[in-house]
């Protein structure tokens, strides 16, 4: 898939790839009405997106925001005044965090020597969702039915699932990674195996991670072995029959990550 551009995966339903952390975005259209998935990581990368929205469609927007993270949410103030739907964890993790959160990604594109993207981030404007969701909400975007899911703890305290049974597609968040190993940072390494679980128990054939190419069960089915495998070393560690070590050699990620993982405290369970 090309970057930069709109590809349709499923009848009106597209995604919308950018080089910076290989994000991808989702536009469901409707007749009247249209869902943004996700807002990119500051103001000026949220106007670019919405720029590109209203060269499809002039309908007016929902937001529906998948996690917390600043790349698939501070860019939301373009957007607005529209609903934008979040978890109810997503909108408290915003509040309490985002500010730290802005304040750690401005000194991480500037140590990069990209002192264009951290000044967007410095001066973006956090916005709190206000349509919230603790466990399910069945909007109707256009006409056409979609459904925000919390399948629980996974990637992050807050994932949110968007899921276009028309289409057969589903917007995994973070919960799905394709082309690099799962972040861990702030995942709950013991429960995010149910989640997946979860997102394979919807009818969709199309899954689209929050980075890469969109993928198909067979991918997510492959993807929730190696997070099960995960939780079952971050477990044994915790119990003690197991040291780190041994867990990184038997581990199907990089060091790194499974380190991340392990460090995760009790496994977040």
């Amino acid at each position: 898939m090309e970057q930069g551009r709109w590809v349709e995966v499923a009848d009106r339903v597209l995604v919308r790839r950018y080089a910076e952390l290989d994000l991808s975005v989702g536009l469901v259209l409707g007749d009247g009405g249209c869902l943004i998935v996700d807002t990119r990581g500051d103001e000026r990368q949220g106007a670019e997106l919405a720029a590109q929205v209203r060269r499809i469609t002039r309908d007016p927007w929902t937001v529906a925001i998948t996690h917390s993270h600043f790349d698939h949410s501070f860019g939301t103030r373009a957007f607005l005044a529209c609903p934008v739907w979040a978890h109810e964890g997503c909108r408290a993790d915003l509040a309490e965090n985002g500010e730290r959160a802005r304040r750690e990604w401005v000194l991480h594109y500037r140590a990069e020597g990209r002192p264009d993207i951290a000044a967007d981030i410095a001066g973006t404007g956090i916005v709190l969702p206000d349509h919230l969701v603790s466990d399910r909400a069945d909007l109707t975007v256009g006409g056409r039915p979609v459904v925000l899911t919390h399948l629980g703890r996974g990637h992050s305290g807050n994932d949110l699932v968007v899921h276009v049974p028309d289409a057969g597609v589903v917007f995994a968040g973070d919960l799905v990674e394709n082309g690099a190993p799962p972040a861990y940072e702030d995942a709950y390494p013991l429960e995010w195996p149910a989640a997946v679980a979860g997102l394979l128990d919807l009818a969709g054939t199309t899954v689209v991670p929050g980075h890469g190419d969109p993928v198909d069960r067979a991918f997510v089915a492959a993807q929730h072995a190696e997070i099960a495998a995960v939780a079952r070393l971050c477990a044994e560690v915790a119990a003690g029959r197991l040291t780190p070590g041994e867990a990184v050699r038997r581990s199907p990620y990089p060091e790194e990550t499974t380190r991340i993982a392990l460090g995760r405290p009790a496994g977040r369970r």
